[in-house]
């Protein structure tokens, strides 16, 4: 009897540890900090969390300590307060991070990088990497910058269209000290001035920039494609195109397996145009033999699209969603996570093919390249404020392959999301702790939303973690625009009160 009480007694405080083990942290919000704010996660730097902030002209970082309380409100006032600011990135390290932004002054594009310590104060003197001489105002940013994996690399990157037969690429390769590798300018040959397209730039830890080029037939589904390789001290591109006979492709994403030296593309295959899609499309290229080691397809079964397919039909299943994460492993395997995704407004039904030609949008003189899916700043710019657009964001499909491309396990985790006017509290996140994926997003319960934790262990297994402790009513989580800010640790956006804070979630 004594030794049951025991062991009743050790799984209570098992059980109690459990649900313990995720523990949320909030901070508080300041008067400035209106749903109009934007801000960027900068990471954790020296036991601080950093947070860039921008409004009417002001720019500050916000200095929060490992409780979520702010130690200190640095003013950036090295931008000058009559300029625009159009964009920033961090990129963290240690005890430093840097703060690369575009602002433009006048008719002039600045493209300019300085390094924040953890106190959220300006280190050193402030560099102007590159600037762009405009003839008429833009709205979007001119730059494009990148980190390498291991952040050993750094790029800076423009593209000019002003000739839309022939692109002009500017990059301009980093060390992580900020020291210039090389510059270079290339032309790229632009077969069809509406139809051709440029996307998923990726940089390696070798320096090497790649993305890819292709054709939409008609602006519906990819015929023609390849992708590029800019090598860090060329001046020149590799060429590489895909073999595509008899295939469509949707979107083609792009991840550098750094580990194993070698480039993973994806996309979603159709076996004709505007039809169902049918499964995944792979290509693998080696680095090392300059080679491609696969190039195949894999079909769905009707097992995975009877779970996965929500309110849609067997054959149509997949026809809503849009790869989201590629997690690429040791042994050459890989993840691919993708998501229901899909709008609706009166008067007009939902069109994937325009949704693909955008959100990107096309200046009249540059063409630019905009990770837009988890980027709060960019978003900004497609609010949709005339006419009744309703955001959905259903069930979410993470399959893992070994790589030579078999299927090792799939998993539909159900959920069923949207909004109005505004996709800013639906979708989802990933926080990667190394033994397992946390999937992290809202869901209504009892007419409250709360912030959901269903994690994945590697041999896919799949467990709804208990609801995480201290979700406070009143805050909604933005989980889309998260960042993971070290192996334990992610920031997710909130709003309070139309008020944007921050929480924090450990998990120990």
């Amino acid at each position: 009897m004594v030794r049951d009480k025991r062991i009743l007694g050790l799984l209570c405080i098992i059980i109690s540890l459990s649900a313990s083990s995720q523990k949320i942290v909030y901070s508080d919000y300041e008067r400035d900090d209106t749903r109009r704010l934007n801000f960027e996660i900068a990471g954790k730097i020296g036991g601080n969390f950093l947070i860039y902030k921008n409004i009417h002209n002001k720019n500050w970082i916000a200095v929060l300590d490992n409780d979520m309380k702010q130690v200190a409100r640095e003013e950036q006032d090295y931008v000058p307060d009559n300029d625009r600011m159009i964009n920033v990135d961090f990129f963290a390290y240690g005890d430093f991070c840097y703060m690369i932004y575009q602002y433009q002054k006048k008719s002039t594009i600045h493209c300019c990088a300085v390094r924040i310590g953890s106190d959220g104060k300006k280190i050193g003197e402030v560099a102007e990497l590159d600037t762009t001489h405009l003839s008429f105002a833009s709205n979007n940013k001119i730059y494009t910058v990148l980190s390498s994996e291991d952040k050993s690399k750094i790029i800076v990157f423009k593209i000019n269209s002003k000739n839309r037969k022939n692109y002009m690429l500017t990059t301009l390769l980093y060390d992580n000290q900020l020291g210039l590798i090389k510059k270079s300018r290339l032309g790229i040959l632009m077969q069809d001035r509406d139809d051709d397209f440029l996307d998923q730039f990726q940089l390696d830890n070798d320096g090497d920039l790649i993305f890819t080029k292709y054709n939409r037939v008609n602006s519906e589904n990819i015929g023609e494609a390849a992708f590029y390789i800019k090598y860090a001290q060329a001046d020149s591109f590799a060429v590489h195109p895909l073999n595509l006979e008899k295939t469509y492709l949707d979107e083609i994403h792009i991840k550098p397996d750094n580990y194993n030296k070698r480039y993973f593309l994806t996309s979603f295959f159709y076996k004709q145009r505007r039809g169902n899609a049918d499964g995944y499309y792979f290509y693998i290229w080696d680095k090392q033999t300059g080679s491609v080691i696969m190039e195949d397809t894999i079909t769905f079964n009707e097992d995975l699209r009877r779970e996965a397919r929500g309110n849609s039909n067997i054959k149509m299943a997949f026809n809503d969603y849009f790869i989201r994460n590629i997690i690429t492993k040791r042994d050459g395997g890989f993840i691919i996570g993708s998501e229901a995704y899909y709008t609706t407004s009166r008067g007009s039904a939902w069109n994937r093919w325009n949704y693909l030609n955008g959100p990107y949008m096309r200046p009249i003189d540059y063409y630019y390249y905009s990770a837009y899916y988890s980027n709060w700043w960019n978003s900004r710019m497609y609010d949709n404020t005339f006419s009744n657009v309703r955001y959905q964001a259903d069930n979410i499909v993470v399959m893992s392959f070994d790589k030579t491309g078999k299927r090792e396990w799939a998993n539909v985790i159900t959920k069923e999301q949207f909004d109005d006017q505004t996709d800013d509290l639906i979708s989802y996140q990933v926080m990667n702790t190394g033994g397992q994926l946390h999937i992290l997003f809202n869901n209504m319960e009892k007419r409250v939303q709360l912030l959901n934790d269903f994690a994945i262990t590697p041999d896919g297994k799949i467990n709804h973690n208990p609801t995480l402790k201290n979700l406070d009513k009143g805050y909604e989580f933005m989980p889309k625009y998260a960042k993971q800010v070290s192996s334990k640790q992610i920031i997710v956006p909130c709003l309070f009160r139309n008020y944007i804070c921050f929480a924090k979630i450990d998990y120990n």
